[in-house]
């Protein structure tokens, strides 16, 4: 077992193997050398190992254990159930076996054996939280029946009536029992039932979390429409804490409510159960006033009040009735509050929510005001007044975000936006002075300042100023130097790269963000999207595999968590769990990812290093199976990971999200399908006695051709599908979603390439079990097909020539969309050579044939059907093609190499001496990371050649 702990495994094997010697029957040694075997590698050896024990049904506690780890690790948790009924069976009174077996079940979600074994560990020791994993169980059989019906009539009453019984007898000690009990309520919508537990002697065990019993009520006040006592409960929360944002929200709704149910208090007893009810807005606007001359008097300046005065406000304007209660000029309002708050980097988050309470006219001024309080000095007359300290900074730099957001910058000349760059970075280099003593994992003071500048230089380039995308990576690196562990910087990094086309700087960037868990889903696309694309395959590889372990332990782990949560009792996170694991089985992300990795498997290997088939069974891909789950699609991409602080019409809306989800999910559509249809063509292959009919039905093989066909038929409705949707011309914000590969996959003719390689996939069929001899047309047919084919895959090579990188007026131009479309010629090409050593699995079989019958004959002037010389004259044009596509990469990575970046003439003077610099490595990343893209394509090309040359029937 030593050897096993430090990963000495051959080791272990050995010692396993010298005890069994001596000890023929020594369960334990057995199944510990079974782990060595597994891993080793030897998955085999160590499940028959394995299984020999388990079939002796051992109850020794060693080998239990032992074989639960190696099941664990072998990915087969049902085993281990297997294991443990046995033990039971044979030791009835452990109550160890019985909670192993409880959690045996509960790693593979069997909610209805966990019930059981929950009520017979209760029986041989009367403990509540068995009892209660029983009841839980019930709860989760509820949550997973498909029939909404049976979960209300059935599994809850029924966890209902347990939890009663132990109420009735007393028997309720813990907190989690009283949580328990208010979650099945809850589900049953007896929420008046739940409320009285909650306020009653059971609600006293509610003290784990700050304001359990307060958050509960309120929860049941709100879905039994109880207002009065909503606001009552609000108010005395906030006299308690005017700090707390969530209750003034409540508040505020619930005396809106009442307002317009005219609801009056009772003239004799209590307002409500809880005491007093607001129900006017003299009262809500006194209450308000009341709170800021309370926040005046407090030891530590309070933000809530402040708020809550201008969410009054917004709410009143809403309901067109401000003028009568003169809370005061919004405006003057949230001048006051950057008075006071100003210092505070959440001053611009805060004020962000109340900036449409300002007209539009009175932005200007606003601004100007803001700026008039903030004490700025300038050293000489001409100079950029500068803040003196880290206060004075951050208020500035709180007036410069909200000048962006109130799109004063977007409204300037180019001129005035350079001016307001260079100003940007003067204070962003004076504010690094403040940041001297910052850890190298702290941001600087002043990283805002170039974000901003950023954010200014990205208008100008979609303006169409080349040289600012330049400027832009040239601040961020100078940035991301004296900050490193910026997130910020380094995900627009990340992104202006991508727009480039330079993957390489990328896959560091994104490794230096230190990316945990979940993050793989929500941000992981930023990675996923260009590696493939721009020609980057190894990487490209890896950052799936990043993302695929990621999606495949979220299974094993959240087995775990459950099973920690039934440990201690924490029963409400249990259904949370489960929830997020459903979240991320049916991700998009995790979806495309999947997809991705086993097209790029194939055209890295299939007919290469391993056959077609090989490859596809190794994938256990079946064109047959679709494992997406397309109804239950989520999208969980962060789109606003990107600070961003452009005004409401040009930032991403929910509409931009609502496009993108489409427009991905029609891409994985035609990208999984394309995967099944090539997963198709090994099961075509040649078993067929020609004109034979009966056969071909019992062979199966005539059902899988119309497998294809029908897969065909998806595929260009999805085509179609994608086409409507790409006519909508929608324009995603620079920051937003990342628009997919769809629109280069139609406009350089790869999609019609591979639809009708996969059209003569079928005729090729066709002629298969038609035979040679009357198909004068189908061979015809076959012959203009490949016809087409050779001249559509010639157009999308000259789809891919011109210089990736060129120089013009002094700046460097990235053309991305010729590297894309190369990436696509080589996919392309590749199902070519897949779909000909179909055709050329179907045509040796002839000639060979025919080639007897000459024999036979002893004739010379047997005629060769012509489509056989079709087939070589297209293999020797694909290969000519090919040769082609090779020599022209080998010219651009000479181009490449001999693009001497030291000659662009910087003319842009305004580069300072440390700028120019980055300026010069930013431009060698993205030269080095075309060079690498074109190094890899053309690598993958030589090894499709040399599939070609063995096409030669």
């Amino acid at each position: 077992a030593d050897y096993l702990d430090n990963g000495n495994n051959k080791m272990a094997i050995q010692q396993a193997d010298k005890l069994l010697k001596k000890h023929k029957d020594l369960h334990c040694a057995k199944v510990l050398k079974a782990i060595g075997l597994q891993r080793t590698g030897k998955q085999d050896e160590a499940y028959a190992l394995a299984q020999e024990v388990a079939a002796l049904e051992p109850t020794d506690d060693n080998s239990l254990q032992a074989l639960t780890i190696l099941y664990r690790e072998m990915h087969r948790p049902e085993l281990v159930t297997k294991l443990y009924e046995a033990a039971v069976k044979k030791v009835p009174n452990s109550e160890e076996y019985h909670s192993h077996l409880f959690m045996a079940y509960a790693r593979v979600g069997e909610y209805k054996k966990m019930q059981q074994a929950g009520m017979a560990l209760y029986k041989i020791v009367p403990k509540n939280p068995y009892y209660f994993w029983s009841v839980m169980s019930l709860i989760m059989q509820s949550i997973s029946a498909q029939d909404e019906n049976l979960s209300k009539t059935m599994f809850l009453p029924l966890a209902e009536r347990m939890v009663e019984k132990m109420v009735k007898e007393d028997k309720i000690e813990a907190e989690a029992e009283v949580e328990l009990y208010y979650m099945i309520l809850e589900r049953l919508e007896k929420y008046k039932e739940a409320l009285d537990v909650v306020r009653g002697k059971l609600g006293e065990k509610l003290t784990s979390e700050l304001q359990s019993r307060e958050n509960k009520c309120m929860a049941m006040y709100k879905k039994l429409h109880r207002w009065p006592e909503c606001n009552a409960l609000a108010r005395r929360l906030l006299l308690k804490n005017s700090d707390d944002w969530q209750f003034y929200i409540t508040y505020f709704d619930s005396v809106f409510q009442l307002i317009d149910e005219s609801w009056t208090p009772p003239a004799e007893e209590e307002h409500s159960l809880e005491g007093e009810v607001h129900c006017s807005i003299e009262q809500a606007v006194n209450f308000i006033e009341e709170r800021i001359t309370e926040e005046s008097k407090s030891s530590r300046p309070l933000r809530g009040p402040y708020l809550a005065k201008l969410e009054l406000i917004r709410r009143l304007r809403h309901r067109g009735c401000n003028d009568e209660y003169k809370l005061g000029d919004p405006e003057e309002l949230m001048f006051q509050y950057f008075k006071k708050f100003g210092d505070k980097p959440c001053c611009f988050t805060d004020l962000k929510v109340f900036v449409d309470l300002l007209p539009a006219s009175q932005y200007t001024k606003f601004i100007r005001q803001l700026l008039d309080v903030i004490p700025l000095a300038a050293v000489a007359e001409n100079e950029v007044a500068l803040p003196g300290d880290i206060k004075a900074l951050q208020q500035h730099l709180c007036v410069v975000q909200l000048s962006r957001l109130l799109g004063i910058y977007h409204a300037m000349e180019k001129k005035q936006k350079l001016a307001v760059v260079r100003e940007l970075m003067l204070r962003y280099r004076h504010g690094l002075e403040f940041g001297k003593s910052c850890l190298k994992t702290e941001l600087q003071f002043s990283d805002y300042y170039c974000l901003l500048a950023v954010h200014l230089l990205l208008d100008l380039w979609l303006e169409g100023e080349e040289a600012a995308v330049w400027q832009c990576l040239t601040l961020l690196e100078e940035g991301l130097a004296h900050s490193p562990s910026n997130a910020q910087f380094k995900l627009l990094l990340i992104r202006i790269y991508c727009r480039l086309g330079a993957f390489e700087p990328v896959s560091e960037l994104y490794s230096s963000l230190d990316a945990k868990h979940i993050q793989h889903d929500t941000i992981g696309y930023l990675l996923t999207r260009y590696a493939g694309s721009l020609g980057h395959y190894a990487a490209a590889s890896q950052s799936c595999n990043f993302a695929l372990r990621f999606f495949h332990s979220n299974q094993k782990d959240t087995s775990e968590y459950i099973i920690q949560a039934y440990k201690y009792g924490a029963f409400e996170k249990i259904p949370e769990f489960i929830a997020f694991r459903n979240r991320l089985n049916s991700s998009l992300h995790f979806a495309q990812v999947r997809t991705e990795r086993m097209l790029l498997d194939l055209l890295l290997e299939a007919n290469i290093s391993t056959s077609l088939e090989e490859s596809i069974k190794s994938m256990s891909l079946s064109p047959e199976e679709d494992d997406i789950p397309w109804k239950d699609l989520r999208d969980n991409r962060d789109l606003t990971v990107l600070f961003s602080w452009d005004p409401k019409d040009r930032d991403i809306s929910e509409e931009h999200r609502k496009l993108s989800l489409e427009e991905e999910t029609l891409w994985l559509r035609i990208r999984s399908l394309t995967l099944r249809l090539v997963s198709g063509l090994p099961t075509l292959g040649h078993t067929i006695q020609p004109k034979n009919s009966e056969k071909t039905a019992e062979n199966g093989v005539s059902s899988k051709i119309d497998t294809i066909r029908a897969l065909l038929q998806q595929l260009e409705a999805a085509v179609d599908s994608g086409k409507k949707f790409l006519e909508q011309k929608i324009q995603y914000p620079v920051l937003g979603p990342p628009p997919t590969r769809m629109a280069g996959f139609f406009s350089n003719g790869s999609c019609q390439c591979q639809t009708s390689l996969f059209y003569l996939v079928s005729d090729i069929y066709e002629l298969d079990t038609n035979g040679l001899e009357d198909s004068a047309e189908i061979q015809e047919r076959i012959g203009n097909s490949f016809k087409s084919l050779v001249e559509r895959l010639t157009d999308l090579f000259n789809k891919c020539k011109g210089d990736l990188i060129e120089v013009r007026d002094g700046t460097l131009k990235t053309h991305p969309n010729l590297l894309e479309n190369l990436v696509f010629f080589v996919e392309t090409i590749s199902i070519a050579l897949w779909v000909s050593s179909y055709c050329d699995s179907v045509l040796r079989p002839f000639k060979s044939n025919l080639q007897k019958k000459k024999k036979k004959k002893k004739e010379s002037s047997v005629a060769m059907p012509p489509v056989f010389t079709h087939f070589l004259d297209y293999v020797t044009e694909l290969q000519t093609l090919t040769s082609n596509v090779i020599d022209h990469i080998k010219g651009l990575e000479i181009i490449l190499t001999a693009l001497k970046l030291e000659d662009l003439s910087l003319k842009d003077t305004l580069l300072l001496q440390e700028e120019k610099k980055f300026t010069k490595t930013v431009q060698g990343k993205v030269q080095s990371s075309y060079h690498h893209s074109v190094q890899e394509i053309g690598e993958l090309l030589k090894k499709r050649l040399d599939t070609i040359k063995k096409l030669k029937i």
